[in-house]
């Protein structure tokens, strides 16, 4: 427990240093398309009757700590997400919404504002379900959606080739803030997640967990 405690700590004392330095938003250069659609639904993390467990990876400034990754989608609006030690001790209980977030229960070495706040984002950026799309963009190989979300935007990439969705840039009009990145065989389920942030050298691996 004392090397997740110290893990998140830094990671609280980074984000609370490097709050403001974020890479650029590309997307904003590109040429603008006709939209084609008015509303886009994430494909990821939508079947009710399904645990999506992952083992977990979190690395920041050269420290890791590994676990487990659980979601639950509760309805239609609301997921729950727990984070456990490989050993099945839970360290953090959520259930969010693009409304809603409500800690069920976290250690208390963990219970940082700034951590939560920044693990809330994350979660409902990698959790949404329905985007309402503003504008499209194209590169040579994606489609790209523009949705607003709050004072920010998600820019959804998905390929021209197979329709999958292969990543999310969380961004404001100028700067990159957060990528999550979607590796999927069948453009339903994604075997594999990456949470990039850019303004810290925060990195999140979803590898999902097949114990079959």
């Amino acid at each position: 427990m004392q090397k997740s405690t110290t893990l998140f700590l830094l990671i609280s004392f980074t984000l609370l240093v490097l709050l403001n330095s974020c890479g650029s938003n590309p997307v904003r250069q590109m040429n603008e398309k006709a939209v084609d659609t008015k509303i886009y639904n994430a494909p990821y993390f939508s079947n009710a009757a399904i645990d999506y467990v992952y083992k977990a990876n979190i690395a920041v400034y050269g420290n890791e700590l590994s676990g487990i990754f659980i979601v639950k989608k509760l309805n239609e609006t609301t997921h729950r997400v727990v984070f456990t030690t490989e050993f099945g001790n839970k360290l953090m209980d959520f259930e969010i919404s693009d409304s809603d977030f409500k800690v069920n229960s976290i250690v208390e070495e963990l219970d940082r504002k700034i951590l939560i706040n920044t693990l809330k984002k994350d979660f409902r950026i990698l959790l949404k379900k329905t985007y309402v799309v503003e504008k499209q963009f194209e590169d040579d190989h994606n489609i790209i959606y523009e949705s607003k979300m709050g004072r920010s935007y998600n820019y959804l990439y998905l390929s021209k080739t197979g329709g999958g969705l292969l990543k999310i840039v969380h961004a404001s009009k100028r700067k990159e803030k957060i990528i999550v990145y979607c590796t999927s065989e069948n453009n339903i389920f994604a075997e594999k997640i990456v949470i990039q942030h850019q303004n810290i050298k925060l990195r999140i691996e979803l590898n999902y967990f097949n114990n079959q």
